[in-house]
């Protein structure tokens, strides 16, 4: 009896072996083929967004590559349900369950493909210098707060749900502060972006695209853990509805 129980452990032993080994072997290689498969699954995406979600060609197309993960579902949410105004868009997703949202978001915020060298400046100096200026110190007259405050120092986003605003076509950066403007884009209250931009003149928006647009993207190009600490500031940063 001991000697059929032995033999019979040693044969489970095995087994036990053979499947641990066989998992450790299969877990990346599942990883690859789910990879591969998002990769497939969101072609219509990349027809306009580019190849791993790098932007389109023509400057109307956002980069989606390594965004934060929120940040990119909240806007896929903002789509499908009305916040935000782009017909193809809202038809693309419109059929789509959350959960398929959410591995869309995932999947892109996963992709790192190199950022272009940014386009020569073709605005004066002294336009680049006002939109520096809003982008790091903001315009308190205005009650316009830098862009920094909520996108990080470095401008890169801040997670879990704030994009970076480097690496975007100037034409891109116009369409949303004007979308921002117009009510043609929204964000669950309290709606922050809305009011500052409605607080932005046209020579605010140009000069702000302008030095944006021209900016070399840094390395590393990932969104931060956190918002940098403002000056003198006695409150917090509202949490704002782009970002819930």
């Amino acid at each position: 009896m001991r000697a059929r129980l032995s033999s019979l452990w040693r044969h489970v032993r095995t087994a036990l072996v053979c499947c641990i080994g066989y998992a450790l072997w299969a877990l990346p290689h599942l990883a690859q083929a789910q990879a591969a498969d998002m990769s497939e699954r969101t072609r219509a995406c990349t027809a306009c967004h580019g190849e791993q979600g790098r932007a389109g060609p023509d400057g109307y197309y956002p980069r989606l590559a390594g965004k934060p993960a929120d940040y990119l579902f909240h806007q896929l949410q903002n789509f499908q349900q009305g916040r935000r105004h782009y017909s193809p868009m809202q038809h693309l997703i419109a059929p789509l369950s959350e959960d398929y949202l959410r591995a869309m978001a995932e999947h892109f915020a996963s992709q790192h493909p190199p950022y272009p060298a940014p386009p020569a400046a073709t605005a004066s100096a002294q336009v680049l210098a006002r939109g520096k200026a809003l982008v790091f110190e903001g315009d308190a007259s205005r009650h316009i707060p830098a862009c920094v405050h909520c996108h990080g120092h470095a401008l890169t986003g801040v997670l879990p749900a704030v994009p970076g605003l480097l690496g975007l076509p100037r034409d891109y950066l116009n369409a949303q502060l004007g979308g921002w403007q117009t009510g043609q884009r929204h964000a669950h209250a309290p709606d922050c972006m809305a009011a500052i931009a409605k607080r932005l003149n046209d020579a605010d928006v140009h000069a702000l695209s302008q030095w944006l647009a021209t900016q070399p993207v840094p390395a590393p190009s990932a969104a931060v853990a956190q918002r940098p600490a403002r000056a003198g500031a006695t409150a917090p940063l509202p949490t704002c509805g782009s970002a819930p």
